[in-house]
C-alpha cells in the first residue's frame, strides 16, 4: 500500500505508522454495507476517520471501521 500522507481536516488524528492497516472506499462501503459514494460522503462529513495518500486517495482505518461495524450490528439486533 501507498504511502499516507498527513491525516486531511475530518480525518483522524490517529499515529500513523508503518504496519497499519487502511481500507479502501469500496471495502468500507462492502464492510458497512453502503455504497462508495455514501463512505465517501461520511468521510468529507467528518463521519468517518480517515487519511489520504500522496495521490489524494482516502484510506481508512481497518480497525476503527470493523469496530464501527460490529457496533451497527449491536444496534441493529437489540
Amino acid at each position: 500500500m501507498g504511502t499516507l500522507a498527513a491525516p486531511t481536516e475530518g480525518g483522524s488524528n490517529m499515529a500513523q505508522h508503518k504496519g497499519a492497516e487502511y481500507l479502501k472506499t469500496a471495502e468500507v462501503a462492502d464492510i458497512l454495507h453502503v455504497s462508495p459514494k455514501t463512505v465517501t460522503r461520511w468521510a468529507k462529513d467528518g463521519k468517518l476517520p480517515h487519511s489520504r495518500t500522496l495521490g489524494g486517495h482516502r484510506r481508512f482505518p481497518a480497525g476503527s471501521i470493523r469496530k464501527m461495524a460490529e457496533g451497527l450490528i449491536q444496534v441493529g439486533n437489540e
